[in-house]
């Protein structure tokens, strides 16, 4: 309790003498079982996220370690897939229950369901797993990345190459930089990576699954492999001629070198992203980010939060967003608040840095307001885990940090160091510059997919290090048309069990992103500053939890079963089209600022650490 009791509120942790919960007097033999699984998980819970954080932030002190971070996992998933524990809870739902105890019920047999493994080989496979991961991702943190530029070696981040890609005016610094982020596929497969698909395939066989990922999406989606792949192959082959018609045309316009991956990113936007850099200064980000949700009338409903914003050396190198503390209302109607960790991997010095830091914020924000607002009667609704859907959580995220990009938005919340707001004749250039290849982004998202896709279904006598690495060149070229500036391997999801086979979720939420704004756009005319947003996306999508179908939720607000048609139709849109829209949509916004009050606090119910 030692640990705990410093990274959370002692009201979060109300104990008996005896290290249990006090139960009231009265309670149903429902209740009082919800009370003492949600009590037992919630302290679980704390455990594993305090060191995932600690780890996953390369924190320096002897209370972190991966030794640690793999007795905690297994110590939570071991009481996630208690046999005794899913029975008691069918024996009480033949019994006579309210409907919230019944609500409940059947959310920890979900659960259970999803961790409960009946073979003893699969539990032995599952714990090989955690460790070959646990010391291959610590093995990644401490890896030395960087490029030769100018004949000397400079370290930087996988985040830092990439971003010095996109910006850099010499090709071959902007070379040095991929063949940099190219080595991280080397060194994952030479340090475990080969080991660890071996060892999850054969857990998920033993388990009856076609592969580790039918087993992943099918815990997390509540629908196999094969179904998941007939709506993204829809999506793939209905936008495969934009993609091609996108590289013809940046060839035409650049030249044929634009299409090398290690310029493709330049020759599209590069002067664009350092005559916008202005506009997004990083130490504005938060406040920025604070009005424009505070504006959108999201609340955050007591949650504590702790941002680690900057990217350093050891640092995981993806932004996320994990709740040490879940949001649940305890059986005596007391509300229990988030204490939320989210990382952003920001470095002030670079071009580009303080758009990416504030789209982060926005994203990884949005995932935060998400979990602050699910209101239900166990930690086990609001935690991230299977099985709640990833498209489901991705797409909270993804819709609040598209906002962006919108010309209402920027004209509001893009301002220089002086508070002169970004011109819309910049933004103009920003859309004309990328909106024609805004497809290659979506072609990007899905190869990962395709390619852990690709991974699992290969024999495993074909598993090694060199084919593995010509794997991911081939889906590369047969779903983006050509090798990526971001080398399939050096995106951290693979590594990591919870991000694993995970990707999918993106595209998936994307399409319902769009889906989302088009019925919010003909509901009310506008998303920027529009106070009825967050108490739509509140009601509709934040307040269930993983109680209802990801796939039900979309449909219940839209008023149509999900679809790519919206996205499609956006890439479709004519420039001279989306360039009028955004003028008045800039114009209005133009206006509205104007005749609004001088900004003053920022009120999101919420306390901040940075």
């Amino acid at each position: 309790m030692r640990i705990l009791e410093r990274l959370l509120p002692v009201s979060a942790v109300v104990m008996s003498s005896r290290g249990k919960r006090a139960l009231s007097p009265g309670m149903s033999a429902a209740t009082e079982f919800i009370e003492k699984i949600n009590t037992e998980y919630e302290l679980l819970h704390r455990a594993f996220e305090y060191q995932f954080w600690g780890t996953k932030m390369a924190l320096s002190s002897e209370e972190w370690s991966v030794p640690e971070l793999t007795r905690t996992k297994a110590e939570m998933e071991s009481f996630l897939a208690s046999k005794e524990k899913l029975e008691q809870t069918r024996a009480l739902l033949v019994t006579d229950v309210t409907d919230d105890e019944r609500k409940t019920l059947k959310m920890f047999e979900r659960t259970f369901g999803c961790y409960i493994m009946e073979s003893p080989v699969a539990l032995t496979l599952r714990e090989e797993c955690m460790k070959i991961e646990g010391a291959l991702e610590d093995a990644r943190n401490k890896m030395t990345l960087g490029a030769t530029i100018g004949g000397e070696f400079v370290e930087l981040s996988s985040v830092g190459l990439r971003a010095k890609m996109r910006v850099a005016p010499e090709e071959a610094t902007r070379r040095a930089c991929y063949d940099g982020v190219r080595t991280i596929g080397d060194f994952v497969t030479a340090n475990g990576f080969v080991e660890l698909v071996k060892a999850r395939n054969a857990m998920a066989k033993s388990l009856g699954y076609v592969d580790y990922y039918d087993y992943k999406v099918t815990q997390a989606e509540g629908f196999g492999k094969a179904a998941l792949f007939d709506i993204l192959d829809t999506l793939e082959t209905g936008t495969r001629p934009l993609m091609v018609a996108a590289r013809a045309r940046l060839c035409a316009e650049k030249g044929e070198a634009a299409l090398e991956p290690w310029n493709s990113a330049f020759m599209m936007a590069g002067s664009i992203t350092r005559q916008l850099d202005p506009y997004f200064p990083f130490e504005k980000a938060i406040e920025q980010w604070g009005r424009s949700f505070a504006a959108l009338g999201i609340s955050y409903e007591g949650a504590s939060m702790s941002l680690d914003l900057l990217d350093r050396k050891g640092k995981y190198s993806n932004g996320f967003c994990h709740w040490p503390q879940p949001a649940w209302l305890r059986a005596d109607g007391s509300w229990q608040p988030t204490v939320t960790h989210f990382t952003s991997l920001a470095d002030p010095s670079a071009v580009g840095s303080g758009h990416t830091a504030l789209t982060t914020l926005m994203h990884e924000a949005g995932h935060a307001a998400h979990f602050a607002n699910i209101r239900q009667r166990s930690p086990l609704f609001s935690q991230e885990r299977a099985p709640t859907s990833v498209a489901y959580a991705e797409l909270q995220s993804m819709f609040l940090d598209s906002l962006v990009g919108d010309a209402a938005w920027r004209c509001k919340y893009a301002l220089s160091r002086a508070g002169e707001a970004l011109p819309f004749k910049l933004h103009e250039e920003d859309v004309r510059a990328k909106h024609p290849y805004e497809v290659l982004t979506l072609r990007g998202m899905l190869a990962v997919p395709y390619f852990e896709k690709a991974l699992y279904e290969m024999a495993e006598e074909e598993l090694t290090a060199e084919k593995i690495i010509a794997l991911a060149d081939r889906i590369e070229a047969e779903i983006q048309g050509g090798k990526g500036g971001r080398p399939l391997l050096s995106v951290p999801h693979l590594l990591s069990d919870e991000a694993s086979c995970y990707y999918h979720g993106y595209v998936l939420a994307e399409m319902a992103v769009h889906q989302t704004r088009a019925y919010l756009m003909a509901r009310d005319g506008v998303l920027v500053d529009n106070p009825k947003v967050g108490p739509t996306l509140r009601d509709a999508y934040w307040r269930p939890g993983n109680s209802e179908a990801f796939l039900g939720l979309v449909e219940k607000l839209t008023g149509a079963p999900l679809s790519g048609d919206a996205w499609v139709a956006m890439l479709q849109q004519d420039v001279e089209e989306l360039v009028a829209e955004e003028r008045a949509a800039y114009a209005a916004a133009a206006k509205a600022k104007a005749g609004a009050p001088t900004a003053g606090a920022v009120a999101l119910d919420m306390r901040i650490r940075i």
